[in-house]
C-alpha cells in the first residue's frame, strides 16, 4: 500500500487516465472527488462488498437450481 499525504487542491494520479483530488478536509473527513473514464467503475468500499455480496448470492446453488430450469424448458 502507498501511503500519500495531501493537502486541498492537491491530486494523485493513478496511471494516466484516473485522478484523485482533495476537495475538502473538515474535522476526521476528508472529501475527493475521482476523475476517471467512462468505464472505470468507482465505488466507496462498502458499496462494493454489497454488490459482491448480492452476487455471491444470486450464484448461490439455491439459485443456480431455479435459473437452470427456466433455460431447459
Amino acid at each position: 500500500m502507498l501511503i500519500l499525504s495531501r493537502k486541498m487542491n492537491q491530486k494523485i494520479k493513478i496511471g494516466e487516465e484516473i485522478t484523485v483530488t482533495i476537495i475538502e478536509i473538515r474535522g476526521d473527513q476528508v472529501k475527493i472527488g475521482v476523475e476517471a473514464p467512462k468505464n472505470v467503475k468507482v465505488f466507496r468500499q462498502e458499496i462494493f462488498n454489497a454488490i459482491q455480496t448480492e452476487n455471491q448470492a444470486a450464484v448461490s446453488p439455491e439459485n443456480i437450481g431455479v435459473l437452470s430450469h427456466l433455460f431447459t424448458s
